[in-house]
């Protein structure tokens, strides 16, 4: 196409030259500006991928709450199989005739097959996404309840409900994880800057409280037999919350909302190294550190809090407590720790918005100190003692799930993986725990007969050594601050117009961009493209927007 000679135009009329970006320039995108009565101005420069993308539209949707509540019912029902043959292990021992480690193992068959279902979990949503994940996750719950229900007919030998126990506690280890690591996942793709951390939080700290609920219940609805049936019941009362919970919003809340799930083979070869810089997956190598410390510390802080709720009788009781003082006490540690981080999530997304790298660093040293004075608190007639301590256990803990979590994503910029991986680490470090512990039980010969008071010495330093690794920590928080100078450029496009060229020295985040000069001989230069400019006459309207390749 031949382009027209500017000078030979008709005087007073508006130029335009988009046949330079449609043509000749496919890096210069030039627009008419005939409303403009200004001499040539360049406006500003923005990143594009390709000349006819459009700019990003960022929505928020008040479906996203319904779907938020979804993953909390979901969470706290699927979080009560696990815990709630804790406080009531002796008595469940007994109705079934099996010994205390059978039933320690219906809570240990849950963090084993826990850890390969949670790395399958980012290969699933990433194909068939959020809502199908939830699925498969309410009818592995609904089959949970019911199979360990079959197991307490009274005609069935020990073996055979046990086995029965056993599947059913297997199918429950299913649903479980689903719940938990696609939490960030689903806060990343329907809420912004300003909610996100708390909606990590609610849905984080759901399974938990599932966990607290399920030790205050499992004592209180009778026999081992009647209470099983109860969790059964609940388990089929929840399942309609699957309708609450959608894939994705039509349009995403953030940048990072919108770009696509980088897989878990990409954060691995990450994580060692083997991606080139220009990968989206690349990780520098203080993110690397930081991120497998916060594996480290997660998993140890998850996996402690994970062996005090199902080995809680076994702590207590042979120091004089009953089983319901057991269970009160597991429930302070994750009822306090509910109360902190329902108070302190939404300052995360508000205020302290880039602190989450200190507050790991103050919090994580207090909970160390606390797991390691339950050597000496654990005795008899203590129990104002071992209630304060599980508090504060509590409070330190609970707040670190959504910190822990969205620093992880921070870091690695893949949500639903890098949640897999700590998740992961927190059930491996539980079965170590729980294994360990169990191994290091007193003889019926100790004083007092069977006490755990050496395991307690194991529990607290380990949790002491990992977590003072925490010093290490940078915390950088990459993908925040991707976030918010996006969403600034964004703003600053909408409403910066006729901008002089000598105000455009960086964008409006205060990063550095490439400089753009105009040559004495009428052509404007970004980097590799050049740009012949209309002759300088003073009926001449036109607006040049630079686009910078990358």
């Amino acid at each position: 196409m031949a382009i027209e000679d500017i000078s030979t135009l008709p005087s007073h009329r508006p130029i335009s030259i988009s046949s330079l970006h449609s043509q000749l320039y496919p890096n210069a995108k030039v627009i008419d500006t005939s409303q403009s009565t200004r001499p040539i101005s360049l406006t500003h420069v923005q990143e594009m991928k390709d000349e006819n993308e459009q700019p990003p539209v960022y929505r928020l949707y008040r479906r996203r709450f319904t779907g938020l509540l979804g993953f909390i019912l979901l969470g706290l029902v699927t979080g009560m199989p696990w815990v709630w043959f804790g406080p009531i292990s002796t008595d469940t021992a007994q109705a079934f005739d099996i010994s205390i480690n059978q039933v320690n193992w219906l809570g240990n068959i849950m963090s084993c097959v826990f850890l390969p279902v949670s790395l399958i979990i980012p290969i699933f949503c990433a194909r068939f996404g959020i809502r199908r994940c939830a699925e498969v996750g309410v009818v592995m719950l609904l089959i949970s309840g019911w199979v360990r229900y079959a197991g307490t007919i009274e005609s069935l030998s020990p073996q055979s409900a046990y086995t029965l126990l056993i599947f059913g506690q297997l199918f429950s280890a299913i649903s479980q994880p689903i719940f938990q690591v696609l939490g960030p996942k689903y806060s990343e793709m329907w809420f912004d800057l300003k909610g996100r951390t708390t909606a990590t939080m609610v849905i984080a700290i759901s399974n938990p409280v599932g966990g607290a609920i399920s030790q205050l219940l499992s004592p209180l609805v009778g026999t081992p037999r009647q209470s099983i049936l109860v969790l059964a019941i609940i388990s089929t009362v929840v399942v309609p919350a699957i309708f609450l919970i959608e894939s994705e919003p039509p349009s995403p809340p953030t940048y990072s909302g919108s770009k696509a799930s980088q897989s878990l083979y990409s954060l691995l070869c990450a994580m060692v190294g083997r991606v080139r810089r220009d990968d989206p997956a690349y990780m520098t190598p203080h993110e690397r550190l930081d991120f497998t410390i916060n594996s480290l510390i997660f998993g140890v802080l998850a996996g402690a809090a994970n062996a005090l709720s199902i080995l809680s009788a076994q702590y207590f009781e042979p120091e004089g407590y009953s089983d319901t003082i057991a269970g009160l006490f597991g429930a302070t540690l994750l009822l306090s720790g509910v109360l902190a981080g329902v108070i302190t999530a939404p300052l995360f997304d508000r205020v302290l918005t880039h602190h989450l790298g200190i507050t790991i660093k103050i919090l994580v040293p207090i909970a160390a100190g606390a797991w390691l004075s339950l050597i000496w608190a654990v005795k008899p007639n203590d129990t104002g003692g071992i209630f304060a301590i599980m508090a504060i256990i509590g409070i330190c803990s609970l707040i670190m799930l959504p910190v822990g979590l969205e620093l992880a994503v921070e870091v690695t910029r893949n949500a639903d993986s890098s949640a897999a991986i700590l998740w992961c680490s927190g059930n491996a470090f539980g079965i170590i725990f729980i294994l360990a512990e169990g191994a290091l039980r007193a003889s019926a010969t100790a004083s007092p007969p069977y006490n755990m008071h050496t395991a307690l010495v194991l529990h607290g330093v380990i949790v002491v050594v990992v977590g003072s690794s925490v010093v290490f920590v940078r915390a950088k928080q990459v993908r925040r601050e991707m976030d918010e100078r996006m969403a600034q450029q964004l703003d600053s496009d909408r409403h910066m117009e006729g901008v002089p060229m000598d105000t455009l020295g960086t964008n409006f985040s205060g990063q550095s961009i490439q400089s753009i000069d105009k040559e004495e001989n009428g052509w404007i230069q970004d980097g590799n493209t050049s740009i012949p400019l209309p002759d300088k006459r003073d009926d001449t309207r036109a607006e040049v927007v630079g686009i910078v390749a990358r």
